[in-house]
């Protein structure tokens, strides 16, 4: 899992990406990518020159079953061992638009 909250301009330009939350410091690097590929696609309320928006990302893995168990005991140990990153600004929710929640899938074998 992981949260951003990034601003738009009136021309759909982004800036100011924000990680508000992420399960693993690895995830961000292609999320932030994502986000700046998708920089001039963002459609703000009317009179606004800025506006945030708060954007959740969940990371799935789908494993073949012959790759499960190894799968399952590796996302374990590195749950148990890892350290979330927190941001320690909060989030300004009646000024941002919280977006649904983007799933993203990934097999492995």
């Amino acid at each position: 899992m992981a949260i951003f909250k990034f601003t738009a301009d009136d021309s759909g330009n982004l800036s100011k990406i924000v990680v508000y939350y992420a399960d693993d410091l690895l995830l961000t690097q292609p999320i932030i990518a994502a986000l700046k590929k998708s920089s001039r696609k963002w459609i703000i309320p009317d009179k606004e020159k800025f506006h945030d928006f708060i954007i959740p990302f969940s990371i799935r893995l789908n494993a073949s079953s012959k790759a499960l168990a190894e799968v399952q005991k590796t996302h374990f140990d590195t749950y148990r061992s890892n350290t979330p990153l927190i941001s320690a600004d909060q989030i300004p929710l009646n000024e941002a638009s919280l977006l649904p929640t983007i799933v993203v899938n990934y097999d492995v074998n």
